[in-house]
C-alpha cells in the first residue's frame, strides 16, 4: 500500500473515531469542568433528552428541550440568550453533541458534557428527581 493511501486511511479513521473533546469548535468537558462552569451564573443549562428522561432525573436548574423534536431550534431560540453560553447534556453525550452542533450553527456558544448525565452521576454529582 502506498504512503498516500495509508495517510488517507489514517485521516479518515482519525476523523471518524478520534477524540470528541472538540467538534467543530464545540468544547466537550468533564463533569467537574461542567459543574464548575455552572457556578458562573451566566451559563444556560440545557437537558436535550426527552421529557420522560428529564422527569426521571436531571441536573438542577436545567431547561429541557428534546433535541429529537423537529422544533428543537425554534424552542431553543425562544428560551435561550445568545449572549451567554449554553451548556448541554443528554444521557451519554451523543445527542447533546448533535444539539450542540445545531445550536452552534444557530449562533450560540455551546459546551457539551462529555459523558452526559451518566458520567455526571458516575462522578458523584447531584441529580434532582
Amino acid at each position: 500500500m502506498n504512503n498516500l493511501l495509508k495517510g488517507l486511511i489514517i485521516v479518515i479513521f482519525s476523523t471518524l473515531f478520534g477524540s470528541c473533546s472538540s467538534h467543530q469548535g464545540i468544547e466537550s468537558v468533564t463533569a467537574d469542568e461542567f459543574e464548575n462552569a455552572l457556578y458562573d451564573g451566566h451559563v444556560q443549562l440545557l437537558d436535550v433528552r426527552s421529557a420522560e428522561e428529564y422527569a426521571q432525573g436531571h441536573i438542577a436548574n436545567a431547561e429541557n428541550i428534546d433535541v429529537q423534536q423537529p422544533d428543537f431550534i425554534e424552542k431553543a431560540q425562544a428560551k435561550l440568550d445568545h449572549t451567554n453560553p449554553v451548556y448541554v447534556y443528554c444521557r451519554s453525550g451523543k445527542r447533546s453533541m448533535l444539539a450542540a452542533q445545531k445550536l452552534a450553527k444557530a449562533g450560540f456558544k455551546v459546551v457539551n458534557l462529555r459523558d452526559g448525565i451518566v458520567g455526571w452521576e458516575d462522578a458523584g454529582k447531584p441529580v434532582l428527581p
